[in-house]
């Protein structure tokens, strides 16, 4: 199985990938996970992802490809995984799907995109924020997060549409609720 989890920033994709990859013990690759450890660990990928995360802006298509590259070519990748946070645009997709092709692995079965409105988004991530001290979850980043989703990561639902993958789940209601809701349409 191989998935990837579309939505805007904080729509659930991370505490649905950890539930799936449990559920299909499969590895949750999450770039923003490995980005915000590189930017802890003051790496050079680190100091050059940390600008524009601050800034709440998309971190470079070259610096992401890359760590998605490496992570795909382990071995507990190659019976599936689930993507999150990658691809983030259209020219990244392109991108993955070279990739897997060019590693002689399956192309990806199902994009399950997350909805979830603007304002449920903001408040999710402002409670986030409080909790978690993350300081890429202020309000005003926030924002800028979901303009940026919109204009940049939005159109990854028309591609992967035109392939026939695109499934669409309002990210709305308990975890649990929303998890089987995702179960019944990727298996």
């Amino acid at each position: 199985m191989r998935i990837v989890l579309l939505g805007a920033p904080g729509s659930g994709k991370g505490t649905q990938g950890e539930k799936l990859a449990v559920h299909f013990s499969i590895p949750k690759i999450s770039t923003g996970d490995a980005l915000r450890v590189a930017v802890a660990a003051g790496t050079d990928l680190g100091k050059k992802a940390k600008a524009a995360m601050d800034a709440g802006k998309l971190v470079a298509n070259d610096i992401v490809i890359g760590i998605v590259e490496e992570r795909l070519e382990q071995a507990d990748a190659q019976p599936g995984f689930i993507l999150d946070g990658f691809p983030r645009n259209t020219a990244q997709a392109q991108v993955l799907d070279k990739l897997l092709e060019g590693h002689h692995q399956q192309a990806i079965d199902k994009a399950v995109h997350l909805a979830v409105d603007d304002e449920e988004i903001i408040h999710r991530l402002h409670d986030r924020a409080v909790k978690e001290g993350r300081h890429d979850d202020q309000p005003d980043v926030i924002r800028h997060r979901i303009e940026v989703y919109n204009a940049e990561t939005h159109p990854l639902l028309d591609y992967y549409e035109a392939q026939g993958k695109l499934v669409t789940l309002k990210g709305v209601g308990t975890v649990e609720e929303i998890f089987q809701g995702i179960l019944k349409i990727v298996v």
